[in-house]
């Protein structure tokens, strides 16, 4: 079985998220176009307010304390879904988002993406992308904001290993890392593997002490583990884990598989020398 097929015009999804997310936020968010980026930041805040308030979150959030509002961080989530967005948007930080190009073939979430001036990835990889990378990366900065890259990359579950790219942007613009630990969102939205939208789900959001810019490539894999431990501490929501005979194996998607789980590793190795 191969991944899931991303739908952009998915009846059921469009019925699940309803006037409160896609449509809500064009009302919302984009009539904030064209001004002030702060008026815009304020906006988002205000709207991932109104989405808790309407998914009935119960939310369970704690570290705040290491969060400095007037702090330009890369800020590293755990990744579970699209909710994700939700919880962070509670942060007290003007965020900007690195996101994948294909979400930008999403009628209405597509058009938020490109007119807010998210940091849309290209497929792939080349230098020339690099480049227009750390381009946008030093512009977020510049302007104040903070900068979220899921270093997981994907929303399959805890086993996804960290990648190593948003480490390297923390260094090389010498911006502090704000770990935050994500856990129980996929049970809100667990697109694309369902299309139901779930009410009164209890989710985690734990902020850990920031590391410094010049550590986080050396620091990357400590950190890595010490948030995976954090997720799955008991008290924290349940998190997602990938099992390819339910979730399938998303053949020719780039993500690996953390060495600590040896069994799923060797088994997606296999998988791919076939």
């Amino acid at each position: 079985m191969s991944r899931p097929r991303f739908r952009s015009d998915d009846h059921r999804i469009r019925t699940a998220l309803g006037s409160t997310t896609l449509v809500g936020l064009g009302g919302l968010i984009l009539s904030a176009l064209g001004r002030r980026r702060r008026v815009l930041h304020r906006a988002e805040r205000r709207w991932g307010s109104m989405a808790r308030r309407f998914l009935r979150l119960e939310v369970d959030a704690a570290g705040l304390d290491h969060v400095d509002p007037d702090e330009r961080y890369v800020v590293m989530p755990l990744h579970e879904g699209f909710v994700d967005i939700v919880l962070l948007l509670g942060l007290p930080l003007d965020l900007r988002f690195s996101v994948r190009h294909e979400l930008t073939e999403w009628r209405h979430l597509g058009r938020y993406l490109e007119r807010t001036g998210q940091l849309v990835v290209p497929t792939g990889s080349s230098v020339s992308m690099l480049r227009h990378f750390y381009r946008e990366a030093a512009a977020t900065f510049e302007r104040g904001e903070s900068l979220v890259v899921f270093p997981q990359g994907s929303i399959l579950g805890i086993e996804t290993a960290f990648q190593r790219g948003a480490f390297r942007v923390a260094e090389r613009f010498d911006r502090p890392v704000l770990p935050v630990v994500l856990t129980g969102t996929h049970r809100v939205w667990e697109h694309p593997y369902s299309s139901a939208l779930r009410y009164r789900q209890p989710v985690s959001l734990q902020v850990l002490e920031p590391i410094a810019g010049s550590e986080a490539v050396g620091r990357a894999r400590q950190m890595e583990r010490e948030m995976k431990g954090v997720a799955l501490q008991p008290g924290m929501a349940p998190v997602r884990h990938f099992i390819p005979e339910r979730d399938g194996w998303w053949d020719g998607y780039a993500f690996e598989i953390d060495a600590d789980y040896p069994d799923l590793a060797a088994a997606m190795a296999a998988r791919r020398m076939t």
